[in-house]
């Protein structure tokens, strides 16, 4: 039986699997990080005495995209670490309707890989003309973006020759870990981030192809998470649909349970992300019932009877949605061949996208 068919993959399967800028470009994560660590400590340390000193009344985040989903786990970490309200911005309010908004004492977070979406640009702009501190997330540092920033962060995740981002997504979360350890003075979040190229490096050689053949075959499939780890969800959707052809949507495993899991059944799986945290118990609870319904249900991080269980790194609860991410890109660049898909080439899409 063939790969394909969602049987172990022979030799052959494992170098084309490992041919892709994909795979190639997810696997070096753990190296992002690792310079990360080595090249910006002073720069975020510096960053973080600024937030100290600028004590904002809230955060407001701007991205698309895989970015997008950077600034949901942005939202949850800070809120949950800092206390401070976080809510992402429609870019469009700037860029198509121009209407300023009052953002003094706000700090603007945009978060880009490479820093030329129009809207994105204009929606910094807007944010500094109207009082906000703004700060750049972004991969090119003299991009357009980053001019309009107060404090510019570089990713440093180098380039990215597959269409799907993969390590500038890794490269934005671990960023901001760093900045909302320093601007809190989390001792225990920073040495978690210490240990995470390691632990990246534990995540990425993981094997989930067990979720390989259920995915091959599927139509649809809901992601599902909660808290810190939501974004990771959306990701997790949105490299389904680009690489893989595969519908998915993501749902927070509170959400899902107000309508949308009507859906699911034995030909609609659901794959539920969990990091150990105050979360974890109610996902459990969800996907329990889910089995019971007789829904393919995969899950990584923890076990559960009737489910295929995905096995998963141990860490701190804010570094774990990083790992978790690092695991599933690796299996779907494996689901994005198996279903005959090329997964640095996706249909219709660039990897510059410049929205207005």
């Amino acid at each position: 039986m063939s790969a394909l068919a969602g049987s172990t993959p022979g030799p052959a399967a494992v170098r084309r699997d490992r041919t892709t800028h994909m795979f190639q470009e997810a696997e070096s994560s753990a190296a992002v990080v690792q310079a990360q660590l080595r090249l910006d400590r002073a720069r975020i340390a510096a960053a973080g005495k600024r937030l100290r000193e600028f004590a904002p009344r809230a955060v407001v985040t701007c991205a698309r995209g895989s970015s997008d989903h950077a600034a949901t786990y942005a939202k949850y970490l800070v809120e949950t670490r800092a206390g401070v309200l976080t809510s992402s911005c429609a870019p469009s309010i700037s860029s198509v309707y121009g209407v300023p908004q009052r953002m003094n004492k706000c700090l603007f977070i945009a978060i880009s890989q490479s820093g030329q979406s129009p809207d994105l640009v204009a929606a910094a702009r807007a944010a500094r003309n109207a009082g906000a501190l703004v700060m750049v997330l972004v991969n090119m540092p003299d991009s357009p973006l980053a001019m309009t920033a107060d404090i510019v962060l570089p990713l440093r995740a180098g380039p990215e020759l597959s269409t799907a981002a993969t390590k500038s997504f890794i490269a934005s979360l671990s960023t901001l870990v760093h900045l909302v350890g320093e601007w809190t003075g989390d001792a225990a979040l920073l040495d978690a981030l210490g240990e995470s190229p390691a632990l990246l490096a534990r995540a990425w050689a993981l094997d989930w192809q067990a979720a390989v053949a259920p995915l091959r075959t599927s139509q649809h499939l809901y992601t599902i998470a909660r808290g810190v780890g939501l974004g990771i969800a959306q990701e997790a959707a949105l490299k389904c649909k680009e690489t893989c052809r595969l519908h998915a949507e993501a749902f927070s495993g509170a959400e899902v349970r107000h309508g949308p899991q009507a859906l699911l059944d034995e030909e609609f799986p659901a794959l539920v992300f969990s990091q150990d945290d105050e979360t974890r118990d109610g996902l459990k609870a969800l996907a329990r019932d889910l089995v019971e319904r007789r829904v393919q249900v995969m899950v990584a991080g923890f076990s559960l009877p009737g489910a295929l269980a995905l096995p998963t790194v141990a860490a701190h609860p804010a570094i774990e949605p990083l790992l978790l991410a690092q695991s599933f890109y690796k299996l779907a660049n494996a689901v994005s061949l198996a279903r005959h898909c090329d997964p640095d080439q996706p249909p219709h899409l660039r990897k510059i996208t410049e929205t207005r």
